[in-house]
């Protein structure tokens, strides 16, 4: 199974590379159309290679779906964790119970053995 996973990881590697090495071309990103960078003064741009902007966009969008996702599940987690220590706590008042439970046992056979 190791070897699968490395093999894998081997073809995307080569892909992610040959990916690259065809997109190494400049493009320019703005945080603004021209008509608003001109409108607010914002005309902030950066040249970057293609390949940065579409791998670059890849991770954010991977990053954003965790972080959403992760909100999401925010009240499944908090009702598994409830549910947890009531459970933890339902066992130790088995256990209590047990042992009480027991050590009446021990007093009645106390009890037999004396009167025998």
């Amino acid at each position: 199974m190791r070897y699968i996973r490395y093999a894998f990881l081997a073809v995307l590697a080569i892909v992610l590379v040959s990916i690259a090495m065809a997109n190494r071309g400049e493009v320019t990103l703005q945080l603004l159309p021209g008509g608003l960078s001109e409108l607010f003064g914002l005309n902030w741009q950066i040249e970057l290679p293609l390949f940065v902007v579409v791998f670059g966009g890849i991770v954010s969008g991977l990053v954003i779906g965790f972080v959403w996702e992760w909100m999401r599940e925010y009240k499944h987690r908090r009702l598994a964790s409830v549910k947890s220590r009531e459970a933890k706590q339902l066992e130790r008042e088995v256990t209590r119970l047990k042992g009480e439970k027991a050590g009446q046992k021990d007093e009645v056979l106390a009890l037999l053995d004396e009167a025998s």
